[in-house]
């Protein structure tokens, strides 16, 4: 009996690539946390990256780009900590108005 293929929408398939970018996590790890096959993940990440090759216009040096993708990973992770503070500040709101 074939296996039944799941479909993944756009912004589910952006999402997934983006955290690959953004956050510096491996592809496998991104892949096991979100539940899909890591295999598949790849060959998201792969189509992202050829469809944005050059999208710099070869502007950047390889020093910026360096740069530019630990500011972004650091931005990500920051973003996330906010996130984090602003839900547990709704909770101890909550808790404080018992």
């Amino acid at each position: 009996m074939a296996e039944k293929r799941r479909k993944f929408d756009r912004d589910f398939r952006e999402g997934a690539v983006r955290i690959v970018h953004e956050t510096g996590r491996s592809i496998a790890q991104v892949a096991r946390e979100l539940g899909i096959h890591e295999g598949t993940l790849a060959n998201w990440v792969a189509r992202d990256r050829q469809r944005h090759a050059g999208a710099d216009g070869g502007w950047l040096n390889e020093s910026e780009r360096e740069e530019l993708l630990r500011l972004r990973r650091e931005n990500a992770e920051i973003a996330m900590e906010r996130d984090v503070l602003e839900r547990s500040v709704v909770l101890w709101v909550k808790e404080a108005t018992k």
